[in-house]
């Protein structure tokens, strides 16, 4: 693997949507102060990323290592730990949600893949809940996860979706793998990468298929008095919200629709929804639990060694073809994937 300028600092809601309900009008005053606070902090971690050191590994082992902090409404961390590894639940929803959403992502590693922890080498996760006062955002920070409460009118807790927290810490397997640089097309495929483990990890807790699976990625994290079922659709980007506060989802599905831009490292929350397309589309094909078959070739092209960190679209669908071709030679599996990024518009060879 090539040296790699992937940042650790990753968010799970897009500067787009903050920038938008960051624009003041006397009915959303509050709303655009949580918004503007929200950039002001991530603008200021992105700033300093570079400086975030790996936590030191764990032992390897078939059980996880959680420890759960709150921050107690302050932009501290760790901050003071309510729940450590076995401990009962407690009486913070926020704090037991964090702590079964960690489980659940170690467990979906471990039994999918064999993978110890994040870094396949017995990670402790760790979690900050309750941090900082209408935080809009969750993101992992390159050691640990950290959740915003939300604002309450447009965002509720960033503990509620286990996809998000599946999302944020596949950052981390992204970290200690393929170390996609967070610019471009590259930084797009990071994104989606998070999006696709992300949905797995949900799909595969909740025991459904692919027909079954609601491909969204944040539902349950919007208010209901928003105008949209979550922050992403892997099988139908574009689609996610409508709301006159948000704006309406500009992802795109193919590249007919791809943006160029000079925002958020180059539209990376954008055009992740070309190769998120492309990955619902195998998963469609192939059928039955998309983990068994679609999520192994996604899993093999990240880990497997193979790609460059600043990897673009076209290179990243060529190396899918490898794996498929790898784990299943030349059937149904391959033709599938070849298929999906032919369909999204990208070359595939």
């Amino acid at each position: 693997m090539t040296e790699s300028t992937s940042p650790t600092f990753c968010t799970i809601v897009p500067p787009h949507i903050l920038e938008r309900l960051a624009v003041h009008t006397e009915e959303t005053a509050a709303i655009a102060a949580a918004a503007r606070t929200t950039l002001e902090h991530d603008a200021m971690r992105r700033t300093r990323r570079t400086l975030a050191l790996p936590a030191a590994p764990g032992t390897p082992s078939d059980t996880p290592d959680r420890t759960i902090y709150t921050a107690d409404h302050r932009q501290v961390e760790p901050g003071k730990k309510v729940r450590g590894e076995g401990d009962p639940a407690v009486a913070d929803q926020s704090a037991d949600r964090a702590y079964t959403g960690l489980g659940a992502t170690f467990e979906f590693y471990l039994k999918v893949f064999a993978r110890h922890s994040i870094d396949d080498a017995g990670l402790p996760l760790d979690a900050t809940v309750h941090y900082g006062r209408n935080y809009d955002n969750a993101f992992w920070d390159g050691k640990q996860m950290i959740f915003g409460d939300g604002d309450g009118t447009i965002f509720l807790d960033f503990t509620i979706p286990l996809d998000v927290i599946g999302h944020e810490l596949t950052h981390g397997v992204t970290q200690y793998s393929a170390g996609l640089d967070y610019q471009d097309q590259s930084g797009a495929l990071n994104e989606s990468v998070s999006d696709v483990f992300g949905s797995l990890i949900k799909q595969f807790s909740l025991g459904q298929s692919t027909a079954q699976a609601d491909w969204l990625i944040g539902a349950g994290l919007l208010a209901p008095s928003v105008h949209g079922e979550a922050l992403r659709s892997m099988k139908a980007p574009g689609t996610a919200y409508d709301d006159p506060r948000l704006g309406k989802d500009p992802q795109p599905a193919t590249m007919d629709g791809y943006v160029t831009t000079t925002s958020d490292s180059g539209g990376v929350h954008i055009n992740s929804g070309i190769p998120n397309h492309a990955f619902y589309l195998v998963a469609a094909a192939l059928g039955g639990n998309a983990w068994d078959k679609a999520g192994p070739i996604w899993y093999r092209t990240l880990t497997g060694g193979g790609l460059a960190h600043d990897v673009d679209f076209a290179g990243f669908a060529t190396a899918t073809l490898a794996a498929a071709q790898a784990l299943y030679g030349a059937g149904p599996e391959r033709d599938a994937v070849a298929a999906a990024w032919t369909q999204v518009g990208v070359p595939a060879k």
